[in-house]
């Protein structure tokens, strides 16, 4: 398993890079066969472009709800998004794309990754490779063993990934959301509310107290998922982690180092469109 610190830091200066160039909608120069990546997730829906060398080259991104536990639920709203996500990009590049590869939640169903193919086949395109999220957070973070935590808006799922392949999958329902309807209690304010004093970086040192129990409640999530399971570094990835009380609180409970790159929502979906290589 990778433990260089050096080889991660390599890493999060390109995670880093994606998520300037989906928030400012610029493009890189870039080399070879451009492959396009789709990140249908339960807050947001992420467009991403790669070159040939697996660096990032455009982005995109929408706040959307048409994930809910892994299942495709807005099926027009899904279609329409990745379209608008995928002709944009298009426009921005000069390119047209044909193909597409698209990131499932681990363990769900055969028909919803079916679901999940048919929305990338409605925009207009063929499916490339269905990946699992833990593997794509893997391949973006340059891993091909390890444990990869990733907090969604809905879930919290631990995968155990052997050789780039999926070991163990645990999938439980405390993610960004709970988060947000804990300070909607706390603080007696609408969801909407809440969710955005959690985005607000203002409010930062107001949330990490409220939230820290949510947390905790995910981690205990990882140290059972992990109880007798040997991996001696953890990779902590979604925009629920972005805390920066969440690597402690992790930490404390798994008792093992936890790393987490700067930029954790943009992780999974940099990752869909690289290439599948093991790495050391």
């Amino acid at each position: 398993m990778t433990t260089d610190t050096t080889a991660l830091s390599e890493r999060e200066r390109m995670i880093h890079r994606f998520a300037d160039l989906v928030r400012t909608g610029d493009v890189e120069e870039y080399e070879g066969e451009l492959r396009l990546g789709i990140d249908l997730g339960t807050a947001n829906i992420v467009v991403s472009v790669v070159d040939a060398d697996d660096r990032p080259v455009a982005g995109g991104w929408v706040h959307s709800t048409v994930v809910r536990d892994g299942v495709v639920v807005d099926w027009a709203g899904a279609t329409s998004a990745v379209r608008a996500l995928t002709n944009d990009v298009q426009e921005r590049l000069g390119h047209h794309f044909d193909k597409a590869s698209v990131s499932i939640p681990p363990g769900i169903a055969a028909g919803d990754v079916k679901v999940f193919e048919n929305v990338v086949v409605a925009s207009d395109l063929d499916v490339a490779e269905v990946v699992d999220e833990p593997v794509a957070a893997a391949r973006a973070l340059g891993i091909a063993d390890g444990c990869v935590i990733d907090i969604g808006h809905g879930t919290t799922g631990v995968s155990v990934l052997e050789k780039g392949r999926v070991k163990l999958s645990v999938d439980e329902a405390t993610g960004g959301h709970h988060m947000t309807l804990v300070l909607s209690g706390a603080y007696q304010v609408p969801y909407e509310e809440a969710e955005a004093m959690k985005k607000d970086p203002a409010r930062r040192d107001d949330v990490v107290g409220i939230i820290r129990p949510t947390l905790d409640k995910m981690a205990s999530i990882a140290e059972r998922s992990l109880k007798g399971v040997d991996v001696p570094i953890v990779y902590l990835v979604g925009g629920s982690s972005s805390f920066p009380n969440a690597p402690d609180v992790f930490a404390a409970r798994l008792g093992r180092p936890v790393l987490r790159p700067a930029e954790p929502l943009f992780v999974t979906p940099l990752g869909i469109p690289m290439t599948a290589k093991e790495t050391h």
